[in-house]
């Protein structure tokens, strides 16, 4: 097909057996187009067989369509124009549905802002919405590791189309191997040199908010979307790196769309029930194949078709069933902490409860030589639930446990964090995790904030991301609180200069001083529901 501004772009299709007409679904593939619906979905053919012709395309400047390749700019307009020329391919009934995931899934979001009779219904998932605070970066702190590996991706893949054999070659292999341990570990010097094939300093470079984000973002297209209205399905994970973008989507659109979200309990792929160290059973393996096919038969098909669900389902990663209702609780339960000021030095001295705590001192020194690093949660690898006990026991981690549960509590919601807090330092980073502890003592990350600070108000605010768990007796909660989370995040250097432009000479040893208990302002809040159900046997 050709775009309004005359680029060919190039698909692939599948058609059902039969005449039709029939509704088309399509994704717009950043990798490939033969890399199709793979990682988290059945094959294109799978769709088809279920009375669908389905397209997956080149987005503009990526295998083999024509344009050049500039990171979400053209994504709206070319989306637009791909759903009108899809509404149009013989056999269709004008109806067309867009799927994927991540680059795949807010691409969908673009395209909605855009007037688009023919689309439908949508189904993002693992998404940004303001791709500057949900994607790009994290409480102002840049998710290093993360945005460097996929800067790094999508540039070899430039660079290979350019046949420059030599630049493709050194990207893939930085892109196997990140070189975060040289003199500038943000901004590693093979970034520089080819600069000319990546988004990497552009997201680096423009922090604030500002027309760069507002280009590229949904978020700041939302009322397009709303008058547009096409049914949208949200499908995220807890331990997925993009998880704040899908529920920011969330909240924007309810109430202007006909809307629901599944959550589950998997990283960003794959979605199955093993995640980290434990298997969630037979419920956790995904089922989005079919809830995706419910959902675009209602809206794309005929109205006769059987309502889908709406509204939440989430998936409680303690009961091991999936909760639906109609919005997330609110952080509204306060624990506080306490101790007798060597909750570094002792995981058993700190102490989270829900009733006053005298007021304590608590230090956190962090040595920019050996700065604590991810265990498992949404920013390790492997992401998940992985066992964080020693991590909890270092001794630049403060940790606060609570006493063990009597009777089953729920979480299910986002998590927020006061800390009172001092430092030496112009500048710090703060990297909270809040655990589940079994009787046996394993540790198993629920949710995680991270965030940098500078001068700000006392206490500091770290929004923690949302999770949904069962607590059984027996078990317990465990906050852990660390200044760094390296390579997930750059070493922060403290003296003001943005972590990702630090040179290692920067780097300083950083003291947090850290008030707790009663009239400190330092609080834990926690969003509980009502116990899920038991599953069965």
């Amino acid at each position: 097909m050709l775009t309004r501004d005359g680029v060919r772009l190039v698909a692939d299709l599948w058609a059902p057996d039969g005449q039709g007409p029939y509704p088309v679904l399509l994704m717009r593939q950043a990798y490939g187009r033969r890399i199709g619906t793979a990682l988290c979905y059945a094959p294109p053919a799978w769709y088809a067989s279920h009375g669908y012709i389905v397209v997956i395309q080149d987005v503009r400047g990526r295998g083999e369509s024509g344009g050049r390749f500039d990171l979400f700019r053209d994504e709206a307009a070319d989306g637009a124009d791909s759903v009108a020329w899809a509404a149009c391919l013989p056999n269709a009934n004008g109806r067309v549905g867009m799927f994927g995931f991540s680059f795949q899934g807010t691409n969908q979001l673009l395209a909605a802002t855009e007037p688009s009779p023919a689309l439908r219904a949508i189904a993002p998932a693992m998404i940004g919405w303001n791709l500057r605070t949900d994607w790009a970066y994290e409480n102002g702190a840049f998710p290093l590791r993360a945005n460097l590996g996929w800067a790094t991706q999508l540039a070899a893949e430039t660079a290979r189309l350019a046949e420059d054999h030599a630049a493709h070659a050194e990207l893939h292999l930085y892109g196997h191997a990140l070189p975060l341990s040289g003199s500038r570990p943000g901004r590693p010097d093979f970034m520089d040199r080819l600069g000319q094939y990546t988004h990497y300093a552009q997201w680096a470079d423009h922090p604030e908010d500002g027309p760069y984000w507002q280009a590229i973002s949904p978020a700041s297209k939302c009322r397009q979307i709303f008058e547009n209205g096409p049914a949208v399905f949200l499908i995220g994970g807890w331990y997925d790196s993009h998880l704040p973008g899908t529920l920011a989507a969330w909240r924007a659109l309810r109430g202007h769309v006909p809307l629901r979200m599944a959550i589950g309990p998997w990283s960003h792929f794959p979605w199955d029930r093993k995640v980290g160290d434990l298997d969630f059973g037979a419920a956790a393996v995904t089922d989005i194949d079919r809830q995706q096919i419910a959902w675009f038969d209602r809206w794309l098909k005929h109205e006769s078709a059987p309502e889908p669900e709406t509204g939440l389902a989430l998936f409680d990663m303690g009961a091991r069933v999936w909760r639906v209702q109609d919005d997330f609780g609110e952080p509204g339960t306060m624990f506080l902490f306490g101790g007798t000021g060597r909750a570094a030095i002792d995981i058993g001295d700190g102490i989270l409860a829900a009733t006053p705590m005298p007021p304590s001192d608590e230090y956190l020194v962090h040595d920019p030589w050996r700065p604590a690093a991810p265990c498992g949660g949404s920013f390790g690898i492997p992401a998940g639930p992985v066992d964080r006990r020693a991590t909890d026991a270092r001794a630049d981690v403060l940790s606060f446990t609570t006493a063990p549960f009597e009777d089953p509590a729920t979480l299910a919601g986002e998590i927020r964090l006061a800390l009172s807090v001092m430092s030496d330092s112009r500048a710090f980073d703060l990297h909270a995790t809040l655990s589940r502890v079994t009787d046996g003592g394993a540790s198993y990350p629920l949710a995680e904030g991270y965030g940098s600070f500078g001068n700000q108000p006392d206490p500091v605010l770290l929004p923690m991301r949302a999770t949904c768990a069962t607590i059984h007796p027996g078990e317990s909660l465990r906050l852990s609180i660390a200044a760094a989370c390296f390579p997930a995040f750059p070493v922060n250097p403290g003296n003001g200069v943005r972590p990702w432009d630090a040179t290692l000479p920067d780097l300083s040893v950083i003291t947090l001083h850290v008030r707790t208990g009663a009239g400190s302002g330092s609080a834990l809040f926690l969003p509980f529901a009502p116990p899920a159900e038991e599953p069965s046997p």
